[in-house]
């Protein structure tokens, strides 16, 4: 199948000017020449990387191959026809007579061995020429050469006629700004098919990022089949709704072997009632109590459903440490997220362990209880190998019932309070993976996904009511909905020294799944992610410390028609004029005013 979307300008594309090829990310560092299109037979891979991970090097390069030859890839949007308007141009373009057709794909890789863990060296310089015939790569691990055959798609295109071209001779040197770069996936609060599962790391590896935080439980449901406690998924949402063993380790390699890590997440304390109320009721907290969002002094939950797991409770530590060490066997990344976030004080009045604990000492606040957790739980979590490294969302440190003690080596996921909560978790000495829910959270804006809400009773929009569809009881509370300009303009080292800076690990784009399913979840997802994608890979500015979101336009447009071409179900985000119109939608004529 041929990806067609603007085959009626095809024949002239190769005589008359370039097609404006844009890889998105935007590399580091890219030259074009300006010789002509390169013609582009069939490409062989030659490597100097032998044993360790050829094999894989192998199969990712013929993945990139495959769908050069199956998509004959054209970007949508040819020279703009409009007066006046300058697209970003990759070169001046001319017909070539006879320019030299490469043949093979050159890639040396210093250490073929090195795993693909946080840190690892993900560079790669790429070179075509007009007279060598063939593309020269070289990388310091087979992960960055995986990144040159992701932006070598892009590069090679159909030149209309049944073959293949490269614009022009290209010299890119190119390496990400962060080493971590993100997307969550929520598969507690509905199921995700390991099928949509991996057509999101589809969309991770086409824009270079390289994490996969996978939310697997939530309060609502427990999805993973254990061998340890198999009576859990008595709280899955149904017989078909679950992962077994094999699902998950099919997703960690289907991932591994493009580039991505797949980073767990179980949250605990809070969150937790599904699964965990099967093994043994005692360990979970206000498990059937009412949510009380409607009385506030009652309140035990952020939403529906209420629970959390018995701080005080000796069992729970039991049942914690088999569930961690099993699910520590089957994802291996050094990394794992124990959540952490949004304990409620108020679940706790249903727990007589945690009553009597206080009543035992009546200077004991929640700060001394979420303590308790940190002491009991952290050692748990650090016992499966000295690579081991915790994440936990930065309640457990910020919050008014935060510890009052974590150590400086747990990773913090920082989503509230954007750049204030930034500086102060740097400021500590804390590493941190910024989330901030007002620029990153994918799944804002859609209003209130609980019932019975009497705010929406009302015949016209409460314009006195500031809080309404932003926060409160049932409200959208992280409205509005996050544009891939706010992601992308979001500078979130603002105000930082360079001492806090060296803290920050890079981002990622949750996207939680209250009203997510199958359906929507790369629609919701992409291509607003990518915009994060290249925010965390190359920035956001120019050279000249200019805001490139203008330009990022129609990089981030085109990618989304190559999202949808790679079946990356990916949102539309204008009407198809602005694509095949460069420009011609932009709100200021002038296209620096965003500085």
């Amino acid at each position: 199948m041929k990806f067609s979307t603007v085959l009626g300008a095809l024949a002239a594309l190769t005589t008359v000017s370039a097609v404006k090829v844009n890889p998105l990310p935007a590399p580091r560092n890219i030259t074009w020449g300006n010789s002509g299109a390169i013609p582009v037979k069939q490409l062989k891979l030659r490597t100097d990387s032998q044993g360790g991970q050829h094999a894989t090097l192998n199969l990712a390069w013929e993945r990139a191959w495959d769908s050069i030859i199956t998509l004959q890839w054209v970007p949508a949007a040819i020279e703009a026809p409009i007066p006046h308007f300058q697209p970003f141009p990759t070169g001046s373009a001319t017909k070539r007579a006879a320019a030299k057709a490469i043949h093979n794909v050159q890639v040396t890789v210093v250490d073929p061995n090195a795993d693909l863990q946080h840190g690892v060296d993900e560079s790669y310089t790429l070179e075509v020429t007009d007279s060598d015939g063939y593309v020269e790569i070289h990388a310091q691990t087979i992960w960055g050469a995986m990144h040159a055959f992701t932006t070598l798609q892009q590069l090679i295109i159909s030149d209309g006629q049944g073959g293949l071209i490269i614009e022009q001779p290209v010299t890119i040197q190119d390496a990400p700004l962060y080493p971590y770069r993100g997307i969550m996936v929520d598969t507690g609060r509905n199921f995700i098919s390991v099928r949509k599962i991996l057509e999101q790391i589809d969309g991770l590896a086409l824009s270079k990022m390289n994490v996969l935080h996978w939310h697997l439980d939530d309060a609502q449901s427990w999805p993973m089949q254990m061998r340890t406690y198999p009576e859990m998924t008595k709280d899955a949402y149904s017989a078909r709704e679950q992962y077994s063993r094999s699902d998950m380790l099919r997703v960690i390699a289907y991932a591994r072997s493009r580039g991505v890590r797949v980073i767990p997440e179980v949250d605990m304390p809070g969150h937790s009632v599904s699964g965990w109320q099967q093994v043994d009721p005692e360990i979970v907290a206000c498990a059937n109590s009412w949510w009380s969002n409607d009385n506030w002094p009652l309140h035990t939950a952020v939403e529906p459903n209420p629970g959390q797991l018995d701080i005080i409770y000796p069992k729970t530590y039991e049942v914690v440490k088999n569930v961690y060490s099993e699910l520590s066997d089957i994802f291996q990344d050094n990394w794992f997220h124990v959540g952490a976030d949004e304990i409620q004080p108020g679940c706790y009045n249903f727990s007589s362990h945690v009553q009597d604990w206080f009543a035992e000492d009546p200077s004991r606040t929640y700060n001394d209880l979420a303590q308790y957790w940190v002491d009991h739980a952290v050692p748990i979590f650090r016992s499966s190998g000295s690579n081991r490294r915790i994440m936990m969302w930065e309640d457990i440190a910020l919050s008014a019932e935060a510890a009052n003690d974590v150590p400086k080596d747990i990773v913090l996921q920082s989503w509230n309070n954007g750049l204030g909560n930034i500086a102060n978790l740097t400021a500590r000495g804390y590493d941190v993976v910024v989330s901030s829910s007002d620029f990153m959270y994918l799944d804002c804006g859609k209003g209130g996904f609980v019932t019975n809400d009497p705010r929406y009773d009302v015949m016209s929009n409460p314009s006195g009511d500031v809080t309404f569809n932003y926060q409160g009881a049932g409200g959208s509370w992280c409205a509005p909905y996050k544009t891939w300009q706010r992601i992308y303009d979001y500078d979130f080292t603002t105000n930082l020294t360079d001492t806090q800076k060296k803290h920050i690990l890079g981002a990622e784009s949750p996207l939680w799944s209250e009203q997510v399913d199958d359906v929507s979840i790369s629609n919701e997802m992409w291509p607003r992610a990518a915009a994060l994608a290249e925010l965390v890979w190359s920035g956001n500015r120019d050279k000249n410390g200019q805001k490139r979101t203008t330009e990022l336009t129609q990089r981030l447009l085109n990618f989304r028609e190559y999202l949808v071409a790679n079946n990356v179900m990916a949102g539309m985000l204008v009407s198809k004029y602005c694509l095949q119109h460069p420009h011609a939608c932009d709100f200021y004529y002038n296209q620096t005013v965003i500085t």
